[in-house]
């Protein structure tokens, strides 16, 4: 039976907008034929994290040393049998039902394809839905937009709406070991090496809140902030450069 992987790391700490995660993901319809597999990986050892969300055939839980999301969502990688890999924070949501069928079928009617973004809704404490101020047109991605966009300072796509075929997502490497933009990386890694979409409808939830990660000081940092994106438009330079393309199934 296809399988729909969603990978979730979470924190020791930063594990309370879980349930609501678990109530979406659960609504989720997928199409005929099709299940989904949620990895939820503790980055730390307590449990609490993952005892805030009940056993489930189709939920596969794991944690390990703390050492950060890129660190979290590489070991729950391994637990992934999907052919189709979805990340999700830990306090952000899907913004409805068919937010994963419809990935799933762009990528079975494009089977040279390799991924999918979407728009993503900015959720702010007061209950607003903001959209990004640079989402692509819907449909097949010029080579490079991404790209281009990131090295503008204006990277067009939140990371964590990419829908990827699980192979493609271990042969560029998965997530850089950076402290931040790791999934932004990502898309830029496997924009490099096959063709992406974006979908029309929104697929994801950006939850704004006091406590996430991207509201520290070290995340606002404006040298770390120029490294990490230097990092991840480096590599996906090099990625270009070799003119190495992903082919589905080889």
């Amino acid at each position: 039976m296809p399988t729909i992987t969603v990978l979730t790391p979470v924190r020791e700490d930063g594990y309370h907008y879980l349930p609501e995660l678990h109530e979406c993901l659960s609504a989720q319809r997928l199409p005929v034929g099709w299940r989904l597999e949620w990895v939820l990986q503790e980055d730390g050892q307590t449990g609490r994290a993952l005892e805030s969300v009940p056993d489930a055939p189709w939920i596969s839980k794991g944690g390990g040393r703390r050492g950060g999301a890129a660190q979290a969502r590489t070991m729950g990688l391994s637990r992934a049998t999907g052919g189709l890999l979805r990340c999700v924070d830990a306090d952000d949501l899907l913004p409805g039902q068919d937010t994963l069928a419809d990935a799933i079928r762009v990528l079975e009617a494009n089977p040279s394809y390799g991924w999918t973004v979407a728009p993503c809704l900015d959720l702010h404490v007061d209950g607003r839905l903001v959209p990004g101020p640079y989402d692509p047109s819907p449909g097949p991605l010029p080579e490079r937009a991404l790209l281009d966009g990131a090295k503008r300072g204006a990277f067009p796509v939140v990371g964590t709406t990419l829908t990827a075929r699980t192979d493609l997502v271990r042969l560029v490497g998965g997530w850089p070991a950076v402290p931040a933009f790791e999934d932004g990386a990502l898309v830029l890694c496997c924009e490099a090496v096959s063709r992406g979409w974006m979908l029309a409808a929104p697929g994801a939830v950006y939850r704004k809140h006091p406590d996430q990660h991207t509201a520290t000081a070290a995340f606002l940092d404006a040298e770390e902030t120029r490294l990490r994106q230097e990092v991840a438009i480096d590599r996906a330079e090099a990625l270009h450069a070799a003119a190495w393309r992903w082919v589905p199934g080889a």
